[in-house]
C-alpha cells in the first residue's frame, strides 16, 4: 500500500530576476504532481516581478501566493521565513527562482518524504551560454542530455538507486551540515520548532547550513536525495561575500554549542509585524 504523501508548500525564493523567475514557474507547470500551493519568497523585488507572478496566476493550477517585503538589502532568510509563515502544507519543498525543476522534481521530494528527517538534494549547473539562450528563448526545456551542462550524474533520476545514497556521507565535520538551499525540503513543523532561519545573517553566507544545523542538534536526521528530485540551475555572476565571515562565525557558534533556537527567527517582532511584508495570492 502506497504511503500517504504530505500536503506541501513549494516556496521559490526571487530577487530582481523576473526572466530567471518565469522559467522557473513554467517548469513548475510542467510538474507530473503538484504541490497543494506555490509561495513566491521575494526579498523587494520591483513591480516587474510581481507583474511576472501575476501573470502566471490566470494559469495556474494550484494557488500561487507572493510573500513580499521592503527591499532594505539581502535578507534572504527573513523572506523565506514570511514564506514558511505563510504555507499551508504539512511538507515544504524549497528552491529559488533561477532553478528550472525536472518535471518529477515534486513527485519525488513528496514520494521521498519522512517524518522527523530532512532532505538534501543535488543542483546540477547550467552553464552561461545555455543559460542565456534560455532566458533569450523564454524556454524551460532542458534535461540531462542537453548542452552546456555539468555533473551528468546528479542530472540523471534512477529512483531504485535512492536508498544506496540516502545516508551516504560523513556524519562529522562539515559534510553533516552540506545543504543547497535551492534543493531541500522539511517539515514545516520541524522549521518552527527550531524558529526557522536565523535573520541576524546579513548578506550572502551559509543560513542555509545554519538552519540544518539546529534542526540536527534537536533530533532531526538528514536524508541525501541523489539521483531525484532534479534541479538544473541558471548561470549568474556570484553573490557578494562582504559578510561571508561573521556569517561563518555564526554559523560556527551554532555547531559548537549545539543550538536549537535562534532569537531572530519566524517568531520575533520583525517577522510577525505585518506592515513590513505584504502577502499577495490568488483568490
Amino acid at each position: 500500500m502506497e504511503k500517504k504523501k504530505p500536503t506541501s508548500s513549494l516556496i521559490i525564493s526571487t530577487y530582481n530576476w523576473p526572466e530567471a523567475l518565469s522559467l522557473s514557474l513554467k517548469s513548475v507547470l510542467t510538474q507530473k504532481v503538484l504541490p497543494n500551493e506555490v509561495i513566491i519568497a521575494d526579498d523587494g523585488s520591483t513591480e516587474e516581478t510581481k507583474c511576472i507572478i501575476d501573470s502566471f496566476k490566470s494559469i495556474f493550477p494550484v494557488p500561487l501566493k507572493h510573500v513580499w517585503h521592503e527591499d532594505k538589502g539581502f535578507r534572504l532568510a527573513e523572506i523565506r521565513n514570511k514564506a514558511i509563515l505563510a504555507a499551508s502544507g504539512d511538507y515544504i519543498i524549497q528552491t529559488d527562482g533561477d532553478i528550472v525543476m525536472h518535471p518529477s522534481f515534486v513527485a519525488d521530494h513528496l514520494r521521498f518524504a519522512k517524518r522527523n528527517t530532512l532532505v538534501r538534494a543535488s543542483r546540477i549547473y547550467i552553464n552561461k551560454g545555455k543559460s542565456n539562450s534560455m532566458l533569450r528563448n523564454g524556454s524551460s526545456a532542458i534535461n540531462a542530455f542537453s548542452r552546456g551542462i555539468t555533473n551528468f550524474f546528479s542530472a540523471v533520476r534512477i529512483p531504485f538507486l535512492w536508498r544506496l545514497f540516502e545516508y551516504r556521507y560523513k556524519n562529522k565535520g562539515d559534510e553533516i551540515y552540506e545543504i543547497h538551499g535551492c534543493n531541500m525540503a522539511f517539515w514545516k513543523s520541524d522549521a518552527l520548532a527550531v524558529n526557522g532561519y536565523n535573520e541576524s545573517f546579513c548578506g550572502w553566507g551559509p543560513e542555509d547550513k545554519e538552519f540544518v544545523a539546529r534542526l540536527l542538534n534537536r533530533g532531526v536526521r538528514k536524508r541525501f536525495l541523489k539521483l531525484g528530485a532534479v534541479a538544473f540551475h541558471i548561470h549568474h555572476k556570484e553573490n557578494s561575500k562582504q559578510f561571508l565571515v561573521a556569517n561563518e562565525n555564526a554559523f560556527k557558534q551554532t555547531r559548537e554549542t549545539k543550538q536549537i533556537w535562534c532569537d531572530t527567527g519566524i517568531f520575533s517582532n520583525r517577522i510577525l509585524d505585518l506592515e513590513k511584508s505584504f502577502v499577495f495570492d490568488n483568490a
